[in-house]
């Protein structure tokens, strides 16, 4: 199984998992491998350091850091404070990614029809729910006029899929 550090477009970085260099090539042709967060299927792959196992060996003493390796360690990345760690790119992709996976989870998919159904709860024909779908930039203007709370949220196609 090769792991393969990958990047799309809009820089953002994920792995991919493949049986051989053919079959990301593979997969990669004919568009199957698409950024999780955008849905972008121009990747690339990013240099990364293999793993090799050349044999097993006993394990190494644990010693303590060094103050240099401590702070590191300390910080999550050398030179930051644990709360810049926390919201390295990464870290705010899996949130973003996590969220929208929420956001599927917890509503009904209306589709085209969003602007009608949300019509159709405020005016009190239907019961209220938690809806998404597509609507056109003038539709939720129009939304927003009538006093209809709407939120753009361009959510990934990964979110609404389960990933393997």
């Amino acid at each position: 199984m090769k792991v393969l550090d990958l990047q799309c477009r809009q820089g953002h970085v994920f792995e991919g998992w493949f049986g051989s260099e053919d079959d990301f090539q593979g997969q990669k042709q004919r568009g199957l491998v698409q950024c999780p967060l955008c849905g972008d299927d121009h990747i690339e792959k990013r240099l990364s350091a293999p793993r090799l196992n050349l044999g097993a060996r006993a394990p190494a003493a644990t010693e303590a850091p060094a103050p240099a390796q401590a702070a590191a360690t300390a910080g999550g990345a050398q030179g930051a404070t644990p709360s810049e760690a926390a919201l390295l790119p990464p870290a705010l992709q899996a949130a973003w990614l996590a969220l929208a996976r929420k956001v599927v989870a917890n509503t009904e998919d209306v589709g085209a029809r969003f602007a009608q159904e949300a019509r159709r709860m405020h005016h009190g024909e239907v019961q209220e729910r938690a809806i998404r779908g597509q609507a056109t930039a003038d539709e939720a203007v129009q939304l927003l006029e009538e006093g209809i709370a709407v939120v753009p949220l361009p959510l990934p196609v990964a979110a609404k899929e389960t990933l393997q």
